[in-house]
This record gives structure tokens, C-alpha cells and sequence, in this order.
């Protein structure tokens, strides 16, 4: 390979040397000396070598593509020079502001467009606040993602403009459902209701109708609203406020479907029989009025035994025998259900985190989703079986090569993901997972199955989805806040009005999937980050305590804990002292090289919080005793 030249996106660590995958062969090592400027995430050409030991090492000739046009950093002053310091601790440069002329505030997060590369030169074009000041520090973190919450002026006129209420002309076109007794059922303090649900059982079947708001009559293409929603593809829910996919005059206005008012819907009406299995369906567009709003802790009430919601009893009744049959039909199909606890942090009016919290679902949330599960079949297996070009939400099956790591790790808990020589199918994780309930490391074997999978994405063509043991699945029931969701709505909408379009529409299916997907992930990215933020924000104040812990990854530089209350942090190998501890990859542990002392994946452990560095999001611990005494600890 000495002397070839290979092209691709650079990886950087924030000890400053990179990575360049290569397609052809092992990932070209780049030591920060051969950056040549580069930055984390630049596409570069790479010349390639060998180097110490054989390890293939390569040095960047040239930069192709740069990644980051824009930076967000902190401001500094030395000698009458203004800098920034980027927050992105894998850009190791500070960048010059030579035309700095606002007034300078030492600690101002500002962002900087870059003018010049080599060395970083750029321009402030957006002042965030002080450090410190409330909601800068999530603010800061949705610019370094390329996030603006406010929506361009041409899409907020457009929406000013849009109708309050839906028109009657409209109403008379479509099949009238207001006079089911539907209801809402979200968190209390969600404002965008895309789902309606309504539920009777007739004799020894159930009729189940899921009413979805219907995006796609007021969010047509070729509009800045659409261009707008394309572009930023989801919604995103950072810890601390919520940066809407569609202007609030939609979103929380006439497309959410609000109690006691006309809403236009999307219907997706399904015959179920006595084991619970769709016998009959019919997808059309409808009008509702949503009889009532109601919470998942009112309606876990009503499931207690609570009757305060009187008028609703049959419809929650049948809902929830509903999801008992789903829950079996899909357990029995091999669905994999990964109950993992939601870590969220709690904070008060100043942004300032007072509590964290395992939010795991209830049986209202679990009622939802089941139907929420089934129409989104429902509607996938519709638009194959009609031809209709649709978008999907797929879940290929997991490479052999994370499976045999998976096995390996559970070959640690005398377990193992056996496939018996033929492919691996859904239920054998199903069965790892529910061998493993309820045992202390069923987070960490939870976690690493997790892993094993191939990541969800959007695609045009229906590939299955492995997770849920589906043939058929896509994204139908949330358009207010997905994209995907608003095209599966604009396609079937074309398909009873003007079908000639289909194709037409259909050319753009592959952009929208890859498009919708990567914005997902970032929103993904952006949640993650704001919520171990302030996370690590909250720890600041045990620095100092013992906790009860559990190792959930081990690498050469040590092994990261997580605690009860779901927050993680690492423990280094060279604080553990008494000896030299290296990392044994097959074993998944750090081994004495001594003593034989080891400490592996999902060993309790008590540990100590030596360190909260708020601004690196990281949190330090060092071991105390390799046994918890759970007497001692501190508890949340």
C-alpha cells in the first residue's frame, strides 16, 4: 500500500491525531503532525505508508472538502489579538477574528464563519451570550450542529397565512368521523398531538381507528414551508425546549389535533379479530373532533382502577385489551422490545438542572404505541400491495461480524446468540434479553445487543424491519414533527387523487430517505449531548461521594461506570494502582499483568466522583472497592 493515495472523511480524536477510512483495507492512521490543516470531518486525499510496527499511517496532501463552514467557540483576547476557542475539542486551532469590531466580553460563546483554513481565520456572524448565561450553553451546542430555531422569514409569512380552522368546502369532501368519541393521549406537556385513537369491541372483534393530522393538505411541495420541513427533516427535543420541524401555526395550531375543534386527519381504520390479528383495514382522509385530551398518568389511573374518566372507559377498555394482543402476537413473531430505562434530567425555570430521573414506559405509552405500531404496518403492507412508491423505515439484519462479538461477550455470562447454522432471526435476541431480565447485568447485555444491530434508516424500497420481526413497516403516524412521515401522507394522498404523479413524486423517494435519515441522526446527536450536558452539570455537587456502579465498557485507558440513575463516567487504568493494568480485547476486562486482578464488562464496582467537567461533558471516578456495600453508598 506504501505510496497510494486514497480519498475519504476524516475521523479526529481529541488527543489530535484522525482516521481516514479506507474501503479498501484497515482505517489510515493520521498523526496530528500530518493534518496538514485538516479538520475533523474534512474529506481529504491521504498518501499512504507503513509505520511503526506495521500500522498503516498516511499523511493528508490535500483537502478536498471542508466540513465545517461555520464554528461555534468562546471568545479570547491576547496582546489586542481576538480569538475564538472552539468548543469542538477536536479542532485543536484557535481561529483569528482579525476583522473583530463588536464589543469584546472575555467568555462569549459566539459563532465564526471561517474565511481562511490554514490557520483558521474567520468572522463572527452570531453572538450567543455569556458562558454562563441561561440556555447558552444547549443554544451553543444546537449552532455547532447547524441549527437555527427560528424559521426563515418567506416560511413564517407562509405560515401566518395558513386557514385557523380547516375550511368547509374540505370537510365536505371527505368521510366525517366527528361523532367518534376519539381521544388524544401524550405527555402533559406535549403541544403537538398527531394522533388520535378510538376503540370498540363488536362482539369477538375490535375495531381500532389511529387519525393522524393531516400534514400533507397544508404543507404542499414546491413551498418555502416544504423546502423548510425537507431541510430540517425532525423535529428535535434537546433538554431544554423544543426546535420544531414546522412553524408553531402548525405544529401546535391546525395541524395538531386539539380537543374540541374540527381537525383534518388521515384515518387508518382496522378490523381486528379475537387473537388481535388486522382482518379488514381502510386508509382515507377524514375530519375528527377529539372528545378529550388526555395524559398517559390520567389514563395509567384509569388502568388502576381509577373511574374519573367515566366517559371514556370502553374506548381505554378495548385500547388496552388491543395491546395485550399486539404485545403477544409480536412476542411470538420474535419482536425485540428494549426496555431501556430514558435518562432525563430535570431542570427548574433557569435552566439549571435540579434532579435526574429513569423514565420507563408506562401501560398508557405502551396502549399508544402498539397502535401506533400496527397502523404503521398496516400502511406499509398498503402501499406495497397497492404499488403504491412510498418510503420505508427499514432494520436490516446485524453483521456476522458484531454478532460473533456479541457472542463473545456473552459467552462471559454462559450465554450465547446461537443462530444453529442458519441466519440469525429477531427471536434470539428476544430470548437473550429474556434471560438476562431482571439480573445486574441486564443493562450491559442490553446495551451491547443494542450495539449488535445495523442502525435504522428511511429507504424506498421495503427491506423488512428486523428489530420489530416486521415484513412491512414504515413512518405514518407522526407528520407534524418526521418528514418521512409527511411524505408516506403525501403519496397516499396522491394515490386517490392523482395517481399520474406517483412517479413523479417517486424520483425524489431516494433523496428524501437519505436526507431524512442523516437529520435524524442529528437530532439523535443533539439530544444525547444536551441531556449528558446537564447531566454531568447536575453531578457537579457529589464530587466527592461513593456510588454503587456497574463497568459497561472497558477500553485500553480504562473502563466507564454507570450509575443507578443512568449517568456514566470513565475510570482510568493508571489510577487503579496496585498494578499494571492491560486491556485483554477477547476478555473484555483490564487484567493485572501481575496480579491476574480483573475488572470486566458488568462487574459491580464502588466508586468514587473525583471529577464534573461540565464543559467536556465528562465525568472522572475512581475506584474505591471492587465489591459495592450498598449501606455505604450514595443513593439518588
Amino acid at each position: 500500500m506504501r505510496g497510494k493515495t486514497i480519498v475519504g472523511k476524516l475521523t479526529v480524536n481529541v488527543k489530535g491525531f484522525g482516521f481516514v477510512a479506507n474501503d479498501g483495507g484497515e482505517d489510515v492512521f493520521v498523526a496530528a503532525e500530518n493534518l496538514n490543516g485538516a479538520l475533523n470531518g474534512d474529506t481529504v486525499s491521504v498518501r499512504v505508508s507503513r509505520g511503526y510496527g506495521g500500522r498503516v499511517e498516511g499523511h493528508v496532501v490535500k483537502i478536498l472538502e471542508h466540513a465545517n463552514q461555520t464554528i461555534v467557540g468562546t471568545l479570547n483576547k491576547h496582546g489586542g489579538i481576538v480569538t475564538a476557542t472552539p468548543d469542538d475539542r477536536r479542532i485543536a486551532q484557535k481561529i483569528f477574528l482579525p476583522k473583530f469590531n463588536g464589543k469584546f466580553a472575555a467568555g462569549t460563546k459566539v459563532v465564526v464563519k471561517v474565511t481562511a483554513w490554514n490557520p483558521l481565520r474567520g468572522t463572527v456572524i452570531e453572538t450567543l451570550g455569556k458562558a454562563n448565561s441561561p440556555g447558552v450553553d444547549v443554544l451553543s451546542i444546537l449552532r455547532a450542529h447547524g441549527v437555527d430555531e427560528d424559521f426563515p422569514p418567506d416560511v413564517q409569512a407562509q405560515a401566518a397565512h395558513i386557514e385557523r380552522e380547516p375550511d368547509a368546502s374540505e370537510i365536505a369532501r371527505r368521510i366525517d368521523r366527528r361523532e367518534l368519541k376519539t381521544v388524544t393521549i401524550d405527555g402533559a406537556d406535549a403541544k403537538d398531538l398527531d394522533d388520535a385513537v378510538f376503540a370498540e369491541q363488536r362482539g369477538g372483534e375490535f375495531f381500532l381507528g389511529v387519525y393522524i393530522a393531516d400534514v400533507s393538505h397544508y404543507v404542499r411541495e414546491h413551498t418555502a414551508l416544504d423546502a423548510e420541513a425537507f431541510s430540517r427533516g425532525t423535529s428535535i427535543y434537546p433538554v431544554d425546549r423544543v426546535v420544531p420541524m414546522l412553524p408553531r401555526e402548525l405544529s401546535n395550531g391546525i395541524c395538531s389535533l386539539n380537543a374540541g375543534v374540527d381537525r383534518l386527519a388521515v384515518a387508518c381504520e382496522m378490523i381486528l379479530n379475537a387473537a388481535g390479528n388486522v382482518i379488514d383495514y381502510k386508509i382515507f382522509p377524514t375530519t375528527i373532533h377529539v372528545h378529550r385530551r388526555l395524559t398517559y398518568a390520567e389514563v395509567d389511573k384509569v388502568f388502576g382502577g381509577d373511574e374519573a374518566l367515566a366517559d371514556c372507559a370502553e374506548n381505554l377498555n378495548a385500547l388496552r385489551k388491543i395491546r395485550e394482543l399486539r404485545k403477544k402476537i409480536r412476542a411470538k413473531r420474535g419482536s425485540i422490545d428494549f426496555d431501556i430505562a430514558e435518562l432525563k434530567v430535570i431542570l427548574n425555570a433557569a435552566g439549571k438542572p435540579v434532579d435526574i430521573t429513569r423514565r420507563v414506559q408506562t401501560e398508557a405509552e405502551s396502549v399508544i404505541e402498539e397502535c401506533m405500531l400496527l397502523a404503521n404496518e398496516t400502511v406499509a403492507e398498503h402501499t406495497l400491495r397497492k404499488k403504491i412508491p412510498s418510503l420505508y423505515r427499514v432494520h436490516e439484519l446485524p453483521s456476522s461480524e458484531k454478532v460473533d462479538t456479541l457472542n463473545r461477550l456473552l459467552a462471559h455470562f454462559t450465554l450465547h446468540l446461537s443462530a444453529s447454522g442458519r441466519d440469525i432471526e429477531p427471536r434470539d435476541f428476544q430470548r437473550i434479553l429474556s434471560q438476562v431480565k431482571g439480573l445486574p447485568a441486564e443493562r450491559v447485555i442490553m446495551s451491547y445487543t443494542l450495539r449488535a444491530m445495523q442502525q435504522a434508516r428511511y429507504a424506498a424500497e421495503n427491506l423488512g424491519h428486523f428489530g420489530l420481526a416486521a415484513k412491512f413497516y414504515t413512518h405514518f403516524t407522526s407528520p407534524i414533527r418526521r418528514y418521512p412521515d409527511l411524505i408516506v401522507h403525501r403519496m397516499l394522498r396522491a394515490s386517490w387523487s392523482s395517481p399520474h404523479n406517483l412517479p413523479k413524486l417517486a424520483k425524489r423517494l431516494d433523496e428524501i430517505a437519505r436526507q431524512s435519515s442523516e437529520r435524524e441522526r442529528r437530532a439523535v446527536d443533539i439530544e444525547r449531548e444536551t441531556t449528558d450536558l446537564k447531566a454531568v452539570e447536575f453531578m457537579q455537587r457529589f464530587v466527592g461521594q461513593q456510588f454503587d456502579a456497574v463497568i459497561d465498557s472497558v477500553t485500553n485507558f480504562g473502563f466507564f461506570v454507570a450509575l443507578d440513575n443512568g449517568v456514566e463516567g470513565l475510570v482510568r487504568a493508571a489510577d487503579i494502582g496496585g498494578d499494571y493494568y492491560a486491556f485483554v480485547e477477547s476478555e473484555f476486562a483490564l487484567i493485572g499483568t501481575a496480579t491476574g486482578k480483573s475488572f470486566h464488562i458488568g462487574d459491580s464496582v464502588r466508586v468514587k466522583l473525583t471529577g464534573a467537567n461540565v464543559q467536556l461533558r465528562q465525568l472522572n471516578f475512581e475506584l474505591v472497592s471492587p465489591v459495592a456495600n450498598r449501606d455505604l453508598i450514595a443513593r439518588f
